[in-house]
């Protein structure tokens, strides 16, 4: 299918599966691998779309199914979609509305015509469909579209796995059908088939066929073992086309970033950065912070030293400490040093990938952020070894 962005390789780290891309989309380049922030509802809790652009993010998320709910279509198509709805100007992607099927379970029916929601504001049926989605999508504008895929559990077993994702393949055939602007959107395909590495294969065969301008790897991070979910994300990326950008959905914390990095994953989003800060909790290359503790109330440092985000450049971990989870100026101070966290990171291993030196920067950060090496997560210290980097050499 037509496609509205261009994938440039810049570097490929010559043990791991790492590399360094260019994407190229309509409203401007990003750098990958990149960590795309979650701004729900046409904002990130906390932040303004002023001050996520002052953080020099490239492209955010948007959530379908909530922008369809509020404004509502109808007002995205009088404003002229979401860019200008909230006043952002770089990249937006959107999810289908797919997530909901899991996040609002108890809210919806899945049929092969769509999902059928009832509305978490005043109870009213919606009816999401692969034509609708798109359509919505549309009229938000986004520069990435996520196909409607039939989302179940990560846990879920049995035949409901394979039911999803064949369901999942012949929605993205309506969604491309359905898609209008193929000249300045572009759609992405969404693997599915659960923990079945079989089925994910299958998935993977099918999903390229449809020829879409890239990809993500869905299903995941929902509570599934660490130890499965990098075997389904490497397959996945073995498997997939190296000439498109890949997505993980879902993936946040920061040494799943750099462990997804590791296996050739380009793109991902996560509520966590914003959601942690709200219990007041700074995210450091030492680890995490946890800014409630009586600890910090008479010190007088910045958050993190080195980093250059408005909050560590203009206030105290004291100040931090006496207004976290008490007053919506501490989430708000927290929430920019974590997204700004989040960048900073993503940017360290573009470089040290584009230096050829990116299992070295995997073994500090794996040093620095855990310390003792009896706290490795056993899941990253096996992801990790399967393409090449010994965390637990003696250094």
């Amino acid at each position: 299918m037509k496609s509205a962005l261009t994938f440039e390789s810049i570097a490929r780290c010559s043990t791991t599966k790492a590399k360094a891309s260019l994407l190229t989309l309509p409203h401007g380049p990003v750098n990958t691998p990149v960590f795309m922030p979650v701004g729900t509802q046409g904002t990130l809790k906390g932040i303004t779309p002023k001050q996520l652009d002052d953080l020099n993010c490239q492209i955010m998320l948007n959530n379908t199914y909530h922008l369809g709910l509020k404004p509502g279509q109808e007002t995205l198509d009088k404003v002229g979609g979401a860019h200008k709805f909230q006043m952002w100007n770089r990249n937006l992607l959107t999810d289908s509305g797919g997530f909901q099927m899991v996040s609002l379970l108890k809210l919806a029916k899945i049929t092969e015509e769509g999902v059928q929601f009832a509305s978490p504001h005043d109870g009213s049926l919606m009816m999401l469909t692969p034509e609708h989605s798109i359509s919505l999508q549309n009229s938000i504008g986004a520069d990435i579209m996520m196909q409607l895929d039939d989302v179940i559990s990560s846990l879920t077993t049995g035949p409901r796995v394979e039911e999803a994702m064949w369901r999942s393949i012949r929605w993205l055939d309506r969604c491309i059908a359905a898609h209008k602007n193929q000249d300045r959107q572009n759609l992405f395909a969404i693997i599915q088939g659960g923990l079945n590495k079989d089925l994910r294969r299958q998935c993977v065969e099918e999903m390229v066929k449809r020829d879409t301008p890239g990809y993500a790897v869905g299903g995941l991070s929902g509570g599934e073992e660490k130890d499965v979910f990098w075997q389904i994300v490497t397959l996945c990326t073995d498997l997939l086309p190296k000439t498109k950008p890949i997505y993980c959905m879902g993936v946040g914390y920061a040494e799943d970033l750099v462990v997804c990095v590791a296996l050739g994953v380009d793109m991902f989003d996560c509520v966590y950065p914003t959601r942690t800060a709200r219990f007041g909790n700074a995210l450091t290359m030492n680890g995490i912070l946890s800014l409630k503790s009586g600890k910090f109330a008479n010190d007088f440092g910045p958050i993190e030293e080195g980093c250059d985000c408005p909050t560590c450049k203009n206030y105290t971990r004291s100040y931090v400490h006496l207004v976290t989870t008490k007053d919506t100026v501490g989430c708000h101070l927290v929430s920019v040093h974590n997204v700004a966290f989040q960048l900073r990171l993503m940017r360290q291993m573009r470089e040290a990938i584009i230096r050829d030196e990116f299992p070295a920067f995997v073994i500090r950060f794996f040093a620095n952020y855990f310390g003792d090496k009896s706290r490795y997560p056993v899941w990253a210290v096996n992801a990790l070894q399967s393409v090449g980097v010994d965390l637990m050499a003696s250094s």
